[in-house]
């Protein structure tokens, strides 16, 4: 690839932006994610939201949930665009190392979240 992907993280209330800067904390990669939420808009202002955030860049988009308001708004703009691909059950473990390995691809980047995300989830 030769554009560095883009990290949209959409999340209910606030969570988006608070992920974004835990993850920019700790990685000391700024710039790297863009926080979208869906307070205080409709559906279609959430869509318009994730739109201006992808800005047709290859982009692996991060949801909190794998249903709901941010799931159903990046799907309905973004299910058919192949530069896309979308994580639900966004994890900061998954983040942090995303902002290293934006040179992959969308497709494997995604496959590479999910995989960091899933082993950082344990009982300790």
């Amino acid at each position: 690839m030769s554009e560095e992907l883009r990290g949209v993280v959409v999340c209910h209330g606030p969570m988006a932006g608070a992920l974004v800067q835990a993850a920019e904390q700790i990685s000391g990669v700024d710039a790297a994610l863009i926080p979208v939420s869906n307070m205080g808009c409709d559906r279609d202002t959430l869509e318009q939201r994730v739109l201006a955030a992808v800005d047709q860049h290859p982009a692996v988009v991060f949801v909190d949930m794998a249903s709901g308001s941010c799931l159903i708004a990046v799907l309905k703009r973004l299910r058919a665009d192949q530069s896309v691909r979308v994580v639900t059950g966004v994890n900061l473990a998954m983040l942090v190392d995303f902002v290293f390995h934006r040179s992959l691809s969308p497709e494997e980047a995604a496959s590479r979240a999910v995989a960091i995300g899933q082993a950082s989830i344990r009982l300790p």
